[in-house]
């Protein structure tokens, strides 16, 4: 447990807590942590006396550490042709058919060993923390077997016990159906073979619901079995195509529908209906060229917008959640301000941990201090890791 810590000479706290614009930003400020949690926030006029060690920022900005909640990170494979291709004009379906795509990872992570895939993952987390990033979802879904799905899990929780980085796992078995495997004897597997050697490692349960991958009605009988295991589910919706996933996503009452490069205003309304969060990657819409989602609609109809770095090796290698806010503003249109919150709060929500991606009283006390003053910083100048601290459950991890 945590020894008392007091952060003092805060230029600008970004609390989050709703008030003063977004970010409830708080100058000249003061966080007490204690036990691992936010003990005491406010200005440094009001503060109690400090019960432990002070630590003095000097005048930089502190913000909650980024949330990242859609990634891919254990994986075995180079990619990089593909993305020369897709930039000549090649479409993602013409890659796939050609024997690249998602299987081109599947056969590359299954020949890997463990040892490779958990050494080439660490790597990617430790980049990841460096960058400000806390906690990170990992999804499976490059095994598509039993055994090579569940190894991937336990890779990912084995990143969790031996980084500082929080690990919330995710099981991806529907993540492409592999060639000459008919459709429904494949999902049929999914539900009978590879949920239940993976459900015990896993949170959450996603599909991969779009144009080429699965149906409507084959993401239901998959998410509905994830359900009935005790996984909260989440999607992949309208990132190729508008299927009507977004509506689906909301019929479940998932935790989020990521991607939504085709959301159409039926399916923000639903999901603002039903309270799934958006969950944007602007690393694939930049890479896959495939435009932009409709953020002021999902705004305007007050659903919860998350931002993530789909880290993966084909269609987003991105480890920086920095650079997501920076995408997020030039890509989308998002103001600062609200790039910022959906990298840490909202990643938060949409893993649906209320006490992370905010600074106050009982919460999580995941923190990063900023080489500069002003959080404006992250988009301003986005060629810098601008991360000069950070403290995970209240204790300085880097």
């Amino acid at each position: 447990m945590s020894e008392p810590l007091r952060l003092r000479g805060i230029s600008r706290l970004v609390t989050n807590v709703p008030g003063d614009g977004p970010l409830g930003i708080i100058e000249d400020a003061v966080v007490d942590l204690a036990h691992g949690e936010v003990a005491w926030v406010g200005e440094a006029a009001a503060a109690p006396r400090a019960a432990g060690e002070v630590l003095d920022v000097e005048g930089r900005a502190v913000m909650p550490g980024f949330v990242d909640p859609h990634t891919h990170l254990v994986f075995e494979g180079d990619r990089s042709e593909e993305f020369a291709m897709r930039m000549a004009g090649a479409t993602y379906s013409s890659i796939q058919a050609s024997g690249g795509g998602i299987m081109a990872t599947v056969a590359a992570t299954r020949q890997a060993s463990t040892g490779a895939l958990f050494e080439a993952a660490l790597a990617r987390v430790t980049a990841m923390f460096r960058a400000g990033t806390t906690t990170v979802e990992i999804k499976s879904g490059y095994g598509l077997t039993a055994d090579s799905e569940r190894r991937i899990l336990e890779v990912a929780a084995r990143i969790g016990e031996e980084s500082p980085v929080e690990v919330v796992p995710t099981f991806l078995g529907a993540h492409a159906i592999p060639p000459g495997i008919d459709r429904a004897g494949f999902v049929r597997q999914v539900v009978e073979d590879l949920l239940p050697a993976c459900a015990p490692l896993a949170r959450f349960i996603d599909v991969f619901c779009d144009e080429g991958a699965f149906t409507l009605d084959e993401t239901r009988v998959i998410l509905e079995e994830g359900v009935a295991a005790g996984l909260r589910p989440r999607l992949h919706a309208e990132q190729l195509a508008f299927t009507g996933a977004a509506q689906l996503a909301a019929e479940f009452d998932a935790a989020s529908a990521d991607h939504l490069d085709h959301l159409t205003e039926e399916g923000a309304e639903a999901m603002a209906q039903h309270g799934v969060v958006a969950v944007l990657l602007p690393g694939a819409a930049l890479s896959m060229r495939s435009g932009s989602p409709p953020y002021r609609l999902l705004k305007e109809r007050g659903v919860t917008v998350a931002l993530a770095t789909d880290c993966n090796p084909g269609t987003s290698y991105w480890l920086s959640m920095q650079s997501m806010v920076t995408l997020a503003v030039g890509l989308f249109g998002m103001e600062v301000e609200d790039a910022i919150w959906s990298a840490t709060r909202g990643g938060a929500l949409a893993l649906e941990d209320s006490r992370k991606g905010i600074v106050t009283p009982r919460a999580t006390a995941d923190l990063i201090v900023l080489d500069t003053d002003d959080p404006v910083d992250l988009a301003y100048r986005p060629d810098t890791n601008h991360v000069a601290m950070v403290i995970k459950d209240g204790v300085r991890a880097l």
